[in-house]
């Protein structure tokens, strides 16, 4: 494995199985049911943490990229949320490790990260820019329950109050939310949960190790009740699984009654590894759908702009069937609804 030379003695331990902070509750909608322990993705349940030292952390974002930010933080490499779709799997190869089954079960953890991260912004050249996580890998998956990585490097940021933003699915955010609240006092802090469906039956198939809708909504309920706002990447959503009308309908509507402060919706798009890993579950449960996805992703990673478009379409006009306006940002949180939109649209580019 590239970075072997950079891996620490002992062997490799095992995740945890479950990591939760979103307590048992209804969630007061018709149509979503009362949450459960979160499921394991199968074959990840003896999921494996590769300890490294890291030689750097903070990353500069290529200019080819094309993403309204120039730098990222991502202590892991490799995502036990298993999404069969994630657009970050072909990066595993680059460790000479498969974008399927490695990238759920072999998570990559740079333990000297919240060290690097004071060290790197200490650094006399090092211009305070805006800083993204969760760009790659979820940095709150499962293996943030055992490192406890973020709240050292938040406290860093906090500590030279430098921006940055944090995209994940994973309920173990509002762990570090006092934290959050002191670092948007002194800098902008963004903060968004990916909620592509509240669809239960889509949310099981396509990603079985992720927390539930039903507890990502929490998520956002609650760092908005904290002053923080929190917007929502619609993503992705699913040609032929989340895409009709009343689905795009029923996910709007939990988004705004959960307050989320903005809502950008994003067609699946199909980088290669992800293309293939994706394609093979379609082939097992859904081959029916094959024709359609051929279709649409015959010329390439993504779906033909029409088709976007009407997506698009669809849920702005679902929001503003459901009331949604922008909401002021709370506290610190010093970012406009129409940016994060505008970001979003960007980072869909990755």
């Amino acid at each position: 494995m590239r970075w072997e030379s950079q891996r620490l003695t002992g062997g490799d331990p095992q995740l945890p199985l479950e990591v939760d902070e979103v307590p048992e509750r209804g969630s007061g909608r018709a149509g979503l049911a009362a949450p459960g322990p979160e499921p394991v993705a199968a074959g990840t349940e003896d999921a494996l943490a590769i300890e490294i030292r890291a030689k750097s952390i903070i990353n500069r974002v290529p200019g080819a990229a094309q993403v309204p930010f120039s730098w990222t933080i991502n202590p892991y490499r490799g995502c036990s949320h298993a999404c069969r779709y994630c657009f970050a799997r072909n990066t595993h190869t680059y460790l000479d490790l498969d974008s399927g089954h490695d990238f759920d079960s072999k998570i990559v953890v740079k333990v000297n990260a919240p060290e690097l991260v004071r060290r790197e912004l200490a650094h006399p050249k090092w211009a305070g820019e805006p800083i993204a996580m969760g760009t790659n890998t979820d940095p709150y998956q499962r293996a943030e329950g055992r490192y406890r990585l973020m709240p050292r490097i938040i406290a860093a940021l906090r500590d030279r109050a430098n921006p940055f933003s944090i995209l994940t699915k994973g309920t173990l955010i509002l762990r570090d939310l006092e934290l959050l609240q002191q670092a948007a006092r002194v800098a902008p802090v963004s903060v968004a949960v990916s909620v592509g469906s509240t669809d239960e039956q889509v949310w099981r198939a396509i990603e079985p190790g992720a927390p539930s809708p039903l507890r990502r909504l929490e998520v956002v309920r609650r760092l908005s009740a904290a002053g923080l706002g929190c917007s929502v990447m619609m993503a992705p959503v699913l040609p032929g699984l989340s895409d009709t009308p009343e689905q795009l309908e029923g996910t709007v509507a939990a988004l705004v009654e959960a307050g989320a402060t903005s809502i950008t919706p994003l067609v699946l798009h199909l980088r290669p590894g992800a293309r293939e890993w994706y394609h093979a579950w379609l082939s097992a449960h859904r081959p029916d759908l094959l024709p359609l996805y051929e279709r649409l992703y015959r010329n390439g990673a993504y779906a033909p702009k029409s088709y976007q478009d009407e997506i698009v379409h669809r849920v702005r006009e679902a929001q503003e069937r459901h009331g949604m306006r922008r909401r002021p940002s709370g506290g610190g949180f010093r970012i406009a609804a129409e940016r994060s939109e505008r970001e979003a649209d960007q980072l869909a580019l990755l």
